[in-house]
């Protein structure tokens, strides 16, 4: 499924209109009607309940205007407040409180501290609000008005229905500049938005329900909306069957190179997903005193020792280079960058051996480090890149602050992969997957649960171990984040907040299981 900006959306509301002759009106009805639909379900039922309806003047209002009407109709005491002045509404929204007043509603301004007792009087007794009061469209602060309206309504406790986004949000960031409605629940129309998933937005959705509202599918799927969703249906796309004949050799032979002194874990969860993510071989590289230890403690995963310098437990040195890079012909993917450490002499070392790897390079924590002030390094790569930052690591790369990331987390992602020719797996409360070509996805897996040391490491192991099991190697990421979220969401049934990487690990193969019986395949058993 897509997700349209604010200004992408326009363009579809435009072309159904003039492409298609769909009126206005009748895409407001149907956005209401829905709406309406949606509020029943998760109050159970409308008929006698005190509902309240907060309309702007935009098509938002109309849409909570026409939801209105579909809420009397079916038994529900409605009472509408416009938190807009009427001479600004639009022509749709207007025919729409005309046939309001027809039917005889409660029908408001806000004008006055009169006319806002009204509103809290109405929203202390009623069981549901219906949010109408900004749409997509709003960018920027809140008028003093529109501000109080809201905090009125955040100060119920109705079940609150936005409409499309809730009021405050941004649409294209999830920004909230200064308040915003917190939304039980958010009917959006058409497809989803950015600002559902990402910053603040992500806290004030709430339950997310998505109608096409009668758009035609062509539009809603247009390659010129470059957002979309890693959701189950594109998972099961993307993971194909495996052949009842498969082996290991065909399943994929990679190379992890990870780990120093004091930071084994991170080498072990990171070789260990790969062969949870369904690797037929994974080999860890680390340095020469840590290689006992570590092949002691995967006995599932080979392990070389790498050449090291007087400082023991440090990758490092030309001999270091060139044992991998005597190997690195044999893998058909390499993994660097877990718990390698940033001595300047380990930092040489990753560069170097990413740039001339033969075979597709996942670049992850101390390895990202690197690249500082090197980034033009990854044009020249044999093949493209793939990064996995968190957003400290995504800063220093850029050179950039936190802060100045998340103002546009999706712009900056996608200008990122364009500039550097890299797939960016950028991970926030919502991780996003971006090409060079412009493509941006957004994950549906995962949880709070799983901010916790390592799970960033079994990640990077979930998209190394997937990239020869897929028709396209690029295409791993995907995939990888979908198996490593649904597996978080997993481990937290289990866990709660309290998992750990390791549970999110012992996951995968469950997660993989659940979307394979999703897939409804024919599985092909041999006897003995």
């Amino acid at each position: 499924m897509k997700l349209t900006t604010g200004e992408e959306m326009r363009s579809v509301d435009k072309k159904a209109r003039e492409e298609y002759g769909i009126a206005e009106l009748v895409l407001m009805e149907n956005a209401g009607s829905f709406a309406a639909r949606t509020l029943a379900e998760s109050l159970g039922s409308v008929e006698g309940e005190s509902i309240v309806v907060v309309a702007g003047s935009g098509n938002n209002g109309g849409d909570a205007l026409v939801a209105a009407r579909h809420l009397v109709c079916q038994g529900a005491r409605v009472k509408v407040f416009l938190a807009g002045e009427r001479e600004h509404l639009k022509e749709s929204p207007a025919a729409v409180l005309h046939t309001l007043e027809a039917m005889g509603l409660d029908i408001a301004d806000l004008d006055s501290d009169r006319d806002f007792d009204r509103l809290r009087l109405a929203l202390r007794f009623a069981g549901g609000v219906v949010d109408g009061i900004l749409g997509t469209g709003f960018q920027g602060e809140l008028r003093k008005k529109t501000l109080r309206i809201l905090e009125l309504i955040n100060e119920s406790h109705a079940f609150i229905l936005s409409l499309d986004i809730p009021s405050g949000v941004s649409s294209d960031t999830g920004d909230v500049e200064t308040l915003a409605i917190r939304a039980d629940a958010t009917a959006t129309f058409g497809v989803p938005k950015p600002g559902h998933f990402l910053g603040a937005g992500a806290l004030c959705t709430g339950k997310l329900f998505v109608d096409a509202i009668g758009l035609p599918p062509a539009l809603l799927s247009s390659d010129d909306i470059k957002q979309s969703l890693i959701d189950d249906e594109l998972a099961q796309e993307i993971l194909p069957q495996r052949d009842w004949a498969a082996h290991k050799g065909t399943c994929g032979n990679l190379l992890v190179v990870a780990g120093s002194r004091g930071m084994t874990g991170a080498a072990a969860l990171s070789s260990m997903a790969a062969l949870r993510a369904g690797a037929g071989l994974v080999t860890l590289a680390v340095p020469q005193s840590l290689q006992e230890m570590m092949a002691i403690k995967l006995t599932e995963v080979m392990t070389m020792a790498i050449p090291e310098t007087e400082q023991k437990g440090i990758l490092s040195g030309m001999k270091a280079i060139e044992a991998l890079q005597k190997n690195a012909s044999h893998y058909d993917a390499i993994l660097l960058g877990p718990g390698l450490g940033r001595a300047p002499e380990t930092l040489e070392l990753v560069r170097i051996v990413a740039k001339e790897a033969p075979c597709p390079v996942v670049l992850d924590a101390d390895a990202i480090f690197a690249f500082r002030g090197h980034t033009d390094a990854f044009r020249d790569f044999r093949n493209v890149p793939i990064l996995t930052p968190h957003l400290g690591e995504m800063a220093g790369l850029l050179g950039i602050s936190v802060a100045e990331i998340r103002k546009d987390l999706v712009g900056t992602a996608r200008q990122a992969a364009q500039e550097l020719q890299a797939i960016f797996v950028m991970k926030s409360e919502c991780t996003l997957v971006a090409y060079p070509d412009g493509d941006v996805f957004f994950t549906t897996k995962g949880n709070a649960g799983m901010a916790t040391a390592g799970a960033g490491d079994v990640l990077a192991g979930t998209v190394l171990g997937l990239m020869k099991q897929l028709k396209e190697m690029a295409l791993s990421p995907l995939l990888g984040v979908y198996l490593h979220g649904l597996a978080g969401d997993l481990a937290q049934e289990d866990q709660g907040d309290g998992l750990v990487a390791g549970d999110i690990l012992s996951a995968l193969g469950r997660a993989r299981r659940s979307l394979v019986d999703k897939q409804d395949t024919f599985v092909h058993s041999k006897g003995c």
